[in-house]
């Protein structure tokens, strides 16, 4: 009886997951399904799920009225820099908060934590005018430099979590064989806590290839990434749902196969330390 209760409950608990999953698969399934629609078609009530006439020229569309590749270029540029940069910053400053407290470390990091909290409009301004005074609007260098900026807390916590659950025996034996600090954060801390870097890598990097608040009100053209490319398909003559959905679909396609790839990586680095 409780084999098949257990059983039972693997099959229920099975089948509750896949729905959950669908649920929030959905909208992205949507999105691609009407990107293969027609603007009327896209505009149906009721809708169509599969059974319509599917048709390719709204990509077509989308890459005659915008280059595709210059935005996804400077989402790729910029993201993946200002990851490298917030991680090149983020692994040395949470190896002193974790193997070299002070009693100042845990305010430093509430601290951190608390720029999350305020809303980006709120330092627009002040931002906008820096960036004009040094002639950095509409620039990859611009973009990279805040991006790193509003991402770093969050990169610093994690890493902070991570090293925390490293012992500290490993980097002590270390030291008594005479390594240095250089050589203990790339030759001993790094290799241990390759799942949560690169689980951090990658949430970063989502992050920061999703970030469109700063993107829309900083870039116009030259630096502007995919969620500028995706931003242009509302205008004030209306929206254009099959464009609109096509021109999103491309803009996520490289950072979906990016995480499905590396999904176990993924997940093997956020439940880094949560079982002993």
């Amino acid at each position: 009886m409780a084999r098949m209760a257990t059983r039972q409950r693997v099959v229920i608990s099975t089948i509750g997951a896949w729905l959950f999953g669908f649920l929030i698969f959905f909208p992205i399934l949507w999105m691609v399904l009407a990107s293969f629609k027609t603007e009327l078609e896209a505009f149906a009530i009721p809708p169509s799920f599969l059974f319509f006439q599917w048709t390719t020229e709204n990509y077509a569309a989308v890459q005659e009225r915008s280059d595709y590749f210059h935005h996804a270029m400077n989402s790729i540029i910029i993201a993946g820099g200002s990851t490298i940069i917030a991680l090149l910053i983020a692994i040395p400053a949470a190896w002193s908060m974790a193997f070299a407290p002070t009693k100042r470390t845990k305010d430093i990091l509430l601290w951190m934590l608390s720029t999350k909290m305020m809303p980006p409009v709120g330092v627009l301004v002040p931002i906008y005018l820096i960036f004009k005074t040094f002639g950095l609007l509409d620039s990859r260098i611009g973009l990279v430099f805040i991006l790193c900026l509003g991402n770093l807390p969050i990169v610093i916590w994690m890493l902070f979590t991570y090293f925390k659950e490293i012992p500290r025996d490993i980097l002590e034996a270390a030291r008594m064989d005479g390594a240095t600090i250089g050589r203990e954060l790339v030759y001993v801390l790094t290799p241990m806590a390759i799942p949560g870097l690169a689980s951090t890598l990658l949430l970063n990097l989502i992050l920061a290839w999703n970030e469109a608040f700063w993107t829309l009100n900083l870039s116009t053209s030259y630096a502007a990434p995919l969620t500028t490319f995706i931003a242009s398909y509302s205008s004030p003559e209306g929206l254009f749902w099959a464009k609109l959905s096509a021109a999103s679909t491309l803009a996520i396609a490289p950072i979906l196969v990016l995480g499905w790839f590396s999904q176990k990586q993924l997940v093997r680095g956020l439940t880094f330390g949560a079982v002993k």
